[in-house]
């Protein structure tokens, strides 16, 4: 007997185990809720305020936005009181980079300008401008020019490249009225 008596005293002596807390309530909401509330938050704060003016620093463009400064002002009323003129430039022909003049590109342009001489620096810097055009579309691959957004690229490349030998940013848009790989 002595023995059943260890063993009930054994079951009957061993610990029984601490309750468990219920697991719902507040408090194991609200890291989650916290999480909701803040990301959005954090998110908006660092494309506001960090990434946007990195972006407007290196394409140049200053201020929000909405605002324009009296200096733009001025700009934007000479702009729309002088007459936009373009100029075209017919048949810009370059062998596409990595295919051993297999292939080429053959774009035409129309350069838009507001300045009362553009067309006189125009015509008197062609040579110039495309030998430039000729350059920048040279370096070109064919996978450069498949890609979604290649003519945006291109058109900023061109506009940045004649403002350069313009000066004074002169070219306010170009207009691709040709652009043919074959």
């Amino acid at each position: 007997m002595p023995e059943d008596d260890k063993k009930q005293t054994g079951a009957e002596g061993a610990a029984a185990p601490a309750p468990v807390p219920s697991g719902g309530g507040f408090m194991s909401w609200l890291p989650l809720l916290v999480s909701f509330l803040l990301m959005p938050a954090l998110a908006y704060g660092v494309a506001q305020f960090v990434i946007l003016p990195q972006l407007q620093k290196g394409l140049g463009i200053s201020g929000s936005g909405t605002t324009v400064p009296a200096k733009k002002e001025a700009t934007a009323s000479k702009s729309a009181n002088a007459k936009q003129e373009s100029v075209v430039m017919n048949k810009l022909l370059v062998n596409v980079a990595d295919t051993m003049g297999a292939r080429y590109l053959l774009v035409s342009l129309s350069v838009v300008g507001n300045a009362s001489d553009f067309k006189d620096k125009m015509t008197e810097h062609d040579a110039q401008l495309r030998d430039m055009a000729c350059g920048a579309l040279s370096t070109k691959t064919l996978a450069d020019l498949e890609k979604p957004d290649a003519r945006n690229l291109i058109r900023t490349e061109l506009m940045t490249g004649f403002n350069n030998i313009l000066g004074d940013s002169m070219v306010q848009d170009i207009y691709f009225t040709e652009f043919a790989i074959q």
